[in-house]
């Protein structure tokens, strides 16, 4: 019972996660003499922490930003200091522009560090939201001369130090974003219980119109092994073309295919249909939720040599933190499944609580509005 409750106010907690993860993404162009950077924030994430929409109709102009322009750059940069061995940069404002990003509309600030040389290491202390966001990231590019790197940077941790040499920047840019995708899948709330609604039933079969215990461990480890598989391919074959910019997507549409594919797959427990093709259905919807997975990196601006790296990283993360799953989820289910209440308390009711809060998910994306359920 307490796997149970667990499992319930994992669920009901996922209710506040339900879109993608706030990220800001960093630039910087490091000269003999020059730092320059742009620096694109979401207009969301700013309207939170200070009211850019003044009129409260829903919709944040070019005038509204105006306004708080002042206010903008002094937030945000007192919360990223960029130094070296010898020197911190003190920064000169540039130009405020309004762009638009796979998830919204994003303001864009130009800035740079007059003066400022870089010759092995660079220190970047990045707080942005820290104290109102434990789960924002900002996703930083960084080129010096012929080389560059790509990075995550967490408010949560102290300042990073950036070594110039092409070993150092490899293996870092491949472990952060190797810890990005862990963490992403982790926070996906609606990936997780998109392929938690095809294994639940993966521990039994369907046999004389009801759904019976599996025969033993293994048939269950096969169903689960399809499925996961069929996920992984899916997904992993989109992440790439969608990281890369061979195919776009609006995200509006993606986060709504996506709800839409996490009802779809609970109430065929209740209403089974494809018992015995959950592999291909997972395959299918996963194409779609690997453009899901792509929005933390789409808009990244990959390089050629970090970039690959970051995209390897990333979607590595996001296996391993599938496989961390699933190696938990398996032996429970399978060994609840023995029990004549796995049926009708957590087959039936758990895809019921998955459905109906999937169901609130796609009407917040499909119509850009919020549904208030506490």
């Amino acid at each position: 019972m307490r796997l149970i409750a667990t499992l319930i106010l994992y669920v009901w907690t996922a209710c506040a996660w339900a879109h993608k993860p706030s990220d800001s993404y960093l630039t910087f162009t490091v000269t003999e003499h020059e730092l320059s950077g742009r620096w694109d924030i979401a207009l969301r994430d700013l309207d939170f922490v200070m009211g850019l929409d003044s009129n409260d109709d829903g919709a944040i102009t070019w005038g509204e930003v105006r306004l708080k322009s002042s206010e903008i750059w002094r937030y945000a940069l007192s919360r990223l200091q960029v130094s070296t061995s010898n020197q911190t940069c003190i920064y000169r404002q540039g130009k405020q522009k309004i762009d638009q990003h796979t998830d919204g509309k994003y303001a864009v600030l130009y800035f740079s560090c007059d003066n400022f040389s870089v010759h092995d290491s660079l220190t970047v202390s990045y707080r942005l939201f820290a104290e109102i966001d434990p789960q924002h990231r900002g996703l930083l590019n960084l080129s010096y001369g012929d080389g560059d790197t790509a990075s995550v940077l967490d408010p949560s941790q102290p300042a990073r130090d950036f070594d110039i040499s092409e070993k150092q920047k490899i293996w870092a840019t491949l472990a952060d974003f190797i810890h990005e995708g862990i963490w992403h899948i982790w926070i996906g709330f609606d990936h997780i219980l998109f392929l938690l609604s095809l294994l639940i039933p993966s521990v039994m079969v369907y046999q004389k119109a009801e759904w019976q215990p599996a025969a033993n461990f293994n048939k269950a480890l096969w169903n689960v092994i399809r499925v996961v598989t069929a996920f992984t391919v899916a997904h992993s074959m989109t992440l790439s073309v969608a990281a890369m910019g061979i195919i776009e997507l609006p995200s509006r549409w993606v986060e709504s295919i996506i709800a839409a594919s996490v009802i779809l797959a609970a109430l065929n427990n209740l209403v089974p249909i494809f018992t015995e093709k959950r592999a291909f259905l997972a395959f299918v919807f996963g194409l779609i939720h690997g453009f899901g997975f792509a929005s933390v990196l789409a808009d990244l601006s990959l390089k050629e040599n970090s970039g690959l790296w970051g995209l390897l990283g990333f979607n590595l993360g996001v296996e391993i933190g599938q496989l961390a799953l699933v190696a938990v989820f398996l032996p429970i289910t399978y060994q609840l499944s023995r029990y004549a209440f796995y049926q009708p308390l957590i087959l039936r009711c758990c895809s019921v609580g998955i459905a109906s809060l999937a169901s609130i998910w796609f009407y917040e994306r499909a119509f850009n509005t919020s549904l208030i359920i506490f």
